[in-house]
């Protein structure tokens, strides 16, 4: 069979996703991966913040202008990553089962973990730096860690982590689990944050993989790897953001848990600051996953998050 081309990212996540997506497909009897490493804008910006030269979508650009030129014939990413509503031609042909989708805390290797949320707040009160790149995740800790500072921090997981340890820059970094677990560094996850407290980024945990629109036999080799219960729970979390008109950098959290034959769906619009915050959940069968999502949105628009929103857009502009 003629190998597959697939296009990544060089991280050491990526580079993670992109060999367990090729073993996958691989072991379901389909053909042979190449995989080809893109570098993208966001890679070469290494050091700037997110919120600061476009957003997460600058991790997917270049590949999928690659994917559209035929140069590979599918694409892994991080699922968080990707726009919700993809360039014309391109489609999402998989996901992989989903990783714990939480957000978690990390101290400092010597530092003891807390028990409770409320010993977290008080080792996390005012004056105390966070490190976090995601708009996202400062709006919704600034809410739940009053006082906090919170400072940038980009790079490979190893390097944040030394980073945390070395001191002086950071008393806490706040990370998705799924990339601490699939790159062995659990025992450093310190805390992990509820779903009812952090609200984590729309496909945080899933691994999406994008190919052309009428590409059949790409089409048919990524379906024997779907995961069926993580797909639908993404298009509920996807269909939510298009409907609020959201992007990669503006907080927007959304997770929908598999339930049986239930979608339960949870979502929240911050303002930046932390001090504007609306809340929605809801739930509804497997099959109505993205009615589910354009509901609950109309919902948080009803309720102001379109002015929170809009907001946001101005102060990034």
């Amino acid at each position: 069979m003629k190998a597959l081309r697939l296009g990544t990212r060089g991280s050491q996540l990526a580079l993670w996703q992109a060999r367990t997506t090729a073993r996958l497909v691989e072991q379901a009897g389909g053909p042979p991966c190449e995989i080809v490493v893109i570098k993208t804008s966001g890679d070469r910006l290494a050091e700037a913040p997110l919120s600061e030269v476009g957003g997460k979508r600058l991790f997917v650009k270049e590949i999928e202008d690659a994917l559209l030129r035929g140069e590979i014939d599918f694409a892994v990413h991080s699922c968080k990553d990707m726009p919700a509503v993809l360039p014309d031609g391109l489609t999402i042909g998989a996901v992989l089962p989903r990783e714990d989708p939480r957000d978690v805390v990390v101290l400092p290797a010597q530092a003891k973990a807390p028990a409770t949320l409320d010993e977290l707040r008080a080792a996390l009160g005012p004056g105390r730096r966070i490190g976090t790149s995601s708009v996202r995740r400062i709006a919704e800790l600034a809410e739940l860690f009053p006082g906090a500072a919170f400072v940038p921090i980009r790079g490979n997981l190893d390097t944040r982590l030394r980073k945390l340890d070395a001191g002086g820059a950071y008393d806490a970094l706040v990370l998705a689990a799924a990339g601490m677990r699939r790159l062995g560094f659990s025992e450093r996850m310190s805390f992990g944050l509820p779903l009812d407290a952090c609200v984590p980024a729309p496909g945080q945990g899933a691994i999406a993989i994008e190919r052309r629109a009428g590409d059949e036999a790409t089409a048919a080799a990524l379906a024997r790897i779907d995961d069926g219960p993580t797909a639908v729970a993404i298009e509920a979390e996807r269909a939510l953001v298009a409907a609020l008109g959201g992007g990669c950098q503006t907080p927007i959290g959304a997770v929908a848990v598999v339930e049986g034959g239930d979608l339960d769906l949870r979502a929240v619009v911050v303002s930046l600051d932390g001090s504007r915050v609306i809340r929605g959940r809801d739930r509804a069968p497997r099959a109505e996953a993205a009615a589910l999502g354009g509901r609950l949105a109309e919902r948080l628009l009803a309720e102001g998050a379109g002015a929170i929103l809009e907001d946001v857009r101005r102060a990034q502009s």
